[in-house]
């Protein structure tokens, strides 16, 4: 954190009248295990720091980056961002944040010392227990196409010419398994993870569990038979259904046109039973920050309140354009990039159903294990949803048959009309949105 203050008060001080300018800070660590037969297949560590660097002149915009923080890089970016700002074409919503009179939650520590200074043997070694873990399960689990480990830990600056001047710093840490079950000639494959915010807190039993029950649970699938049904989300995948959803909102994409919730505001784009919720000061998120990458304040934003929109993703442009405030949500794929409005602790307001009750509820239904096709398949614009799919049949309340290699189908639209149920047990992993056990009725089934 030392040298980005330093980097800080060095931009701060090259800062002039008649522009704006806003700096984005970061310095990053990150740790990469994979483990194949108990053997080490690969291992890497990385370390990076850079600023990003955006300048605003007569309403034109001039970026640059530097990939250190050295002063001589650091100046360098600040005069190619000036000069960029000279071809820039003007506009008059271009700017950077203003202090909104929001201060940033008090939140515990993001940052988890424990998980630096443990050793890498140890690392290594959680690596090789969920391996051992995995195949102990069940005797069909063949192998394991990898047991991995994985933590990241940054720190973040934003700094701006309107006197923002923000820090963050956050530490997590993961581990998961893809299991190989087999019976004959027959393989099938499964997923399992657990992440935590600090080392000790890691439940590889977990990991281990889920990724060989969903492996062993898949052997003998078929393909079904084209109808229409209830579909069944399992956590992780009503987690991508909620990313695409609340993806849907960001300001941007509605101002560009480019959103099937363009000037809905006020009406009912969902069954009442849905609520979906934005807010990155939930210290069960691993991307909770007490600040936006524009150094605003985190907040919570309910986007859709009992089937009603309430409101878009703002960051400071989009907001100025629409003539509102920000709501916080300024998003950054990195240095070099400028701030874009989206979710950043996305979930749906869960239930009171468990996910057994809503299981055992159900007298005909598809359990949803994972999807494939996501980028493809889904079409923001005019809300067409087509996802590759394996899963499990329900029936009579009970888990059946496995099938596979079939397609499900719908618009978001009517998916969002269509929601059932939404269950009690909401799941974090890592990323900006949670998912839970959700059901939604009458979908196209495209199989045999």
């Amino acid at each position: 954190m030392d040298d980005l203050v330093k980097a800080a008060k060095f931009i701060t001080s090259a800062m002039v009248e008649g522009e704006a300018m806003e700096a984005f800070i970061l310095s990053e660590r990150e740790v990469a295990i994979r483990i194949y037969e108990l053997e080490i297949e690969s291992l890497t560590t990385a370390e990076s720091s850079g600023v990003g660097i955006r300048v605003v002149r007569d309403g034109r915009t001039g970026i640059s980056y530097a990939g250190t923080l050295d002063r001589d890089s650091i100046a360098k970016a600040i005069e190619e961002a000036r000069d960029n700002s000279r071809f820039g074409t003007p506009d008059e919503f271009a700017g950077v944040a203003e202090p909104d009179g929001v201060e940033p939650p008090m939140m515990s520590s993001q940052w988890s010392h424990e998980l630096l200074t443990t050793p890498m043997e140890k690392k290594i070694e959680l690596a090789r227990d969920l391996e051992r873990l995995t195949r102990r399960f069940d005797k069909r689990i063949r192998s394991l196409n990898s047991s991995n480990y994985g933590e990241s830990a940054f720190a973040s600056a934003i700094i701006n010419s309107n006197g923002i001047e923000r820090y963050s710093e956050a530490t997590y840490c993961w581990a998961y398994a893809h299991a190989l079950a087999g019976e004959g000639d027959e393989s099938q494959s499964g997923f399992g993870m657990s992440a935590a915010k600090n080392f000790a807190e890691i439940d590889i039993e977990f990991a281990a569990n889920e990724a060989a029950s969903k492996a062993t649970r898949m052997l003998g699938a078929r393909k079904p038979n084209s109808m229409r049904t209830m579909v069944i989300f399992e956590p992780e995948v009503s987690r991508s259904f909620t990313s695409i959803v609340a993806g849907t909102l960001s300001a941007e994409r509605v101002q560009k046109g480019r959103s099937l919730f363009a000037n809905r505001i006020g009406e009912g784009v969902a069954s009442t039973k849905l609520t979906l919720v934005d807010d990155p000061t939930d210290e069960r998120f691993f991307s909770a920050v007490p600040i936006d990458d524009e150094g605003l304040a985190s907040r919570r934003n309910v986007m859709i309140e009992n089937g009603e929109l309430k409101g878009y993703f703002y960051d400071s442009y989009t907001g100025r354009k629409a003539g509102v405030r920000s709501t916080g949500s300024g998003n950054r794929g990195g240095i070099a990039g400028s701030s874009a409005p989206g979710p950043r602790g996305c979930y749906f307001e869960p239930g009171t159903t468990s996910r057994e009750a809503l299981i055992e509820s159900v007298d005909s239904a598809i359990l949803i294990q994972s999807i494939s096709g996501v980028h493809s398949g889904v079409n923001p614009i005019s809300g067409d949803f087509s996802v590759g799919a394996e899963g499990v049949v329900i029936s009579k309340g009970e888990l059946g048959e496995p099938i596979k290699e079939f397609t499900i189908s719908s618009t978001i639209q009517k998916m969002l009309g269509d929601i059932h149920e939404v269950a009690s047990d909401l799941t974090f992993r890592l990323g900006s949105a949670a998912g839970m056990t959700l059901a939604i009725q009458d979908v196209s089934v495209s199989g045999n």
